[in-house]
């Protein structure tokens, strides 16, 4: 049968490449497509065309009288797609072919990023899931079933609420949706229920996906990590940081004992010698009524210097005190003459006077008194150090000074300055000074000043050094001005802090240096 006049006036008005071949693979017609692909191609035949297996699948289409299509001819960067179309009674095949280079590489991208996608999900440690807008599950990606107990299938329609624990974290879910309906994105840090019953840290960031054209979040992409090791690890590292502070002040107070025995025996010595004063006019009181008098002064004395031995020793307990940070509005003169009375026995053993320059209107700080005191009772022994390291057996001063300054931004701070007369540091050593376990005394640990840099940031402030104006080096803890400036009761100008003396004693003079 021979074939229909019409397929050549269809091949030559078909915008795609036609080709007429007979059962054996020969090229019978061929329409002006073709030969302009071939022109493109830059090809002498038609046949180079053509899948390499052409003359199998013109005899298997024709055999089994079935139309063969997207049979795959790569020419360069080129994608041809054949379509093989049986005449039976003719014996004859059309080979139509279309250029499909865009649509096989945008399906094989397509093919890529999947393949990616489902690896990254599939093999994620954090559990990628999507989420309605009011927080039910639509999907999970396979790391719910470690990080929750729960398979995705099984958390599909599943509330988050419902393995968030509420008690504690109500606020945060509100302010996270405010935030994806604000801004789009939002991060909150939560403890969930796991299906075991145990409690997990989590670490959630979360993608708002909004409607093209009105902007409604219809739908949320989270990342939840489990934090738990974290926040185990944090904790514990506040932990050892409080005892390893509080064997610090436990050093301090040990090198401080010759003070703190003076601080205990001049109250002592005083009870003792009102008393014994006291005894003497009793005995008198028979001949002298007038002694009596005398008698209640003595008591009323023994009295207010019990009350100071007690609370020195409220003091130095509190010095000692373990525990977590309690932070508590303090007036900071009050704390830095605490801190001063803590080292002035030391201070007057080596000969080192202690000038106050205390300003009259500072504002309260949130702080915890005891570790400030720490910071600072560490600054002035060192101060007190550098001066015996640069004037033995001279009389020296340091400097305590208290003000407001402005910084480089403008910000208004608060200041502590403690100054001394020691030999100071070159640049490298003001670099290294805080690093942890640099040190230039002999038998140091180098954990001071790293330590107190480390307590003063944690109160928002910061410490450092600089060479000072007249030799020596100035340490300053800065802090943020932001309270209400307050009058201390203490008299905030000395030219020198006074020791104390016994009573009935003359009080020793001392020489300013």
């Amino acid at each position: 049968m021979s074939l229909p006049e019409s397929v050549p006036a269809l091949l030559e008005h078909d915008p795609e490449a036609c080709l007429l071949v007979d059962a054996d693979a020969r090229i019978n017609a061929s329409n002006p497509a073709t030969q302009r692909l071939c022109e493109r191609l830059q090809l002498k035949s038609p046949l180079d065309l053509l899948p390499v297996n052409l003359e199998a699948l013109v005899k298997a289409s024709l055999r089994q009288r079935r139309t063969i299509q997207d049979v795959e001819r790569r020419l360069g960067n080129t994608i041809l797609l054949w379509t093989f179309i049986p005449n039976i009674g003719s014996q004859c095949v059309v080979i139509r072919g279309r250029d499909a280079t865009a649509t096989v590489a945008s399906l094989d991208q397509a093919a890529r990023s999947n393949r990616l996608y489902r690896l990254i999900t599939e093999n994620s440690t954090d559990l990628i899931s999507r989420h309605a807008p009011d927080g039910r599950f639509l999907d999970a990606s396979p790391a719910s079933w470690r990080l929750l107990g729960y398979w995705p299938e099984e958390l599909r329609g599943k509330r988050l609420e419902e393995i968030v624990l509420p008690d504690t974290h109500d606020s945060q879910m509100d302010a996270a949706r405010t935030q994806l309906r604000d801004t789009g994105y939002a991060t909150l840090t939560l403890q969930v229920l796991h299906r075991d019953g145990s409690r997990r840290w989590f670490e959630i960031a979360s993608r708002a996906i909004r409607e093209t054209y009105t902007g409604t979040v219809i739908e949320v992409i989270s990342v939840s990590r489990d934090i738990s090791a974290r926040v185990r690890s944090e904790a514990e590292n506040r932990r050892l940081a409080d005892e390893l502070a509080h064997a610090a002040r436990l050093a301090t107070l040990g090198e401080l004992a010759s003070g703190i025995a003076h601080e205990m025996n001049q109250p002592l010595a005083t009870i003792v010698n009102y008393a014994s004063a006291s005894q003497r006019y009793l005995a008198q009181a028979g001949d002298n009524p007038a002694a009596l008098g005398k008698v209640q002064d003595g008591l009323k004395r023994i009295t207010q210097h019990a009350n100071h031995a007690a609370e020195v020793i409220k003091r130095l307990r509190a010095f000692l005190r373990k525990g977590q940070k309690r932070s508590a509005t303090i007036q900071l003169n009050d704390t830095v003459l605490t801190a001063i009375r803590l080292c002035q026995w030391e201070a007057d053993k080596y000969k080192v006077g202690i000038e106050q320059r205390l300003s009259d209107h500072l504002p309260t700080l949130a702080a915890d008194p005891v570790l400030l005191e720490q910071v600072l009772v560490n600054l002035i022994r060192n101060a007190i150090d550098a001066n015996r390291e640069q004037r033995p057996e001279q009389p020296s001063r340091i400097t305590i000074a208290t003000g407001r300054e402005t910084s480089t931004t403008g910000e208004g701070q608060i200041c502590i300055d403690v100054i001394d007369q020691g030999p100071g540091l070159d640049e490298d050593g003001l670099n290294q000074m805080f690093t942890p376990f640099y040190t230039r005394k002999p038998h140091g640990l180098g954990l001071g000043l790293s330590m107190s840099r480390s307590i003063i940031e944690g109160f928002g402030g910061f410490l450092d050094a600089s060479p000072a104006a007249a030799g020596g080096l100035r340490l300053t803890c800065r802090f943020p001005d932001g309270g209400t400036p307050a009058r201390t009761h203490h008299s905030q100008h000395h030219s020198q802090s006074q020791p104390r003396h016994h009573p009935h004693q003359p009080q020793r003079k001392r020489t300013k240096p």
